[in-house]
Formats: structure tokens, C-alpha cells, sequence
């Protein structure tokens, strides 16, 4: 499954619960958080002042 930045975080854990460990990396500690259901990757990223892009990439194995 590709992961793109308007998947919510909870999605993405649902669906693939090893990439927790990604978004830790990045500083994203409300992984279980309750907005991190209903709060889409990118919400996330530019609440957390990152870039979605590299994050999207990171997820996706790109730069791993």
C-alpha cells in the first residue's frame, strides 16, 4: 500500500502498525492520540512544522 499525505494517521497505523516507528523518528509522538484518527498525515506534518512530502517518503521506504 503506497501512503499518501491525505491517509489519516490512524489509517496508516491500521494498515501498516511497523510505520509507528517511522513517524516516531520524525518527532510525532500523538500516534495515539485521538486527533491521529481523524487527522490526515499532512495535518499532522504542518502542525509538527515538518515537511508531508519527506514524510510521505520516509513512510513509503524511499529514503530508508
Amino acid at each position: 500500500m503506497t501512503i499518501t499525505k491525505t491517509m489519516t494517521i490512524g489509517e496508516i497505523l491500521r494498515k501498516n502498525p511497523e510505520k509507528a516507528t517511522v513517524l516516531m523518528q520524525f518527532g510525532m509522538g500523538c500516534i495515539g492520540c485521538p486527533s491521529a484518527q481523524s487527522e490526515t498525515l499532512e495535518e499532522a506534518a504542518m502542525v509538527h512544522g515538518m515537511d508531508a512530502d519527506k514524510l510521505v517518503e520516509a513512510l513509503n521506504g524511499e529514503d530508508a
